[in-house]
């Protein structure tokens, strides 16, 4: 018996509706920064988050051109899903996708309206996209 999870069922997992933490290498002599992002991802394609330009995760981010990402599930039965990978590609963030991960997060009136609130930031920050090439799982219900 194994608690990994099949390709799929990881992918599937990835797809759906979690807070990612994101973890990159930290500045010379520091840990590594881990922190909570809202992340999209469909199946077999890549993963894609927003932040800042000019914030302290995105200096390290370019510095490092990988980053490990990771979900769970806090109730029975517990899963999750790691990822490390490569960094391939940094663009403009695309306003209606960070309204669907506004609505996605928070429901459709409390998305919608937090979006209101912070569309004009949205067009500031960038969109990382990131390449999933080793995969770490674990599923609670393939032990029973």
């Amino acid at each position: 018996m194994t608690t990994k999870m099949t390709a799929d069922e990881r992918e599937q997992f990835l797809a759906g509706t979690h807070i990612g933490v994101l973890s990159v290498a930290g500045a010379e002599g520091r840990a590594p920064m881990s922190v909570p992002i809202w992340y999209g991802y469909a199946p077999g394609g890549e993963l894609t988050f927003a932040t800042s330009p000019d914030s302290q995760k995105m200096a390290l981010i370019r510095a490092a051109g990988k980053v490990g990402f990771t979900v769970q599930q806090e109730a029975l039965p517990y899963r999750y899903v790691a990822i490390e990978g490569d960094v391939v590609g940094y663009e403009p963030t695309d306003a209606e996708e960070y309204r669907e991960w506004s609505i996605r997060y928070l429901g459709e009136e409390a998305g919608a309206r937090f979006f209101d609130g912070i569309k004009g930031f949205v067009s500031t920050m960038i969109t990382v996209r990131v390449r999933p090439e080793r995969w770490r799982t674990y599923d609670f219900a393939k032990e029973q």
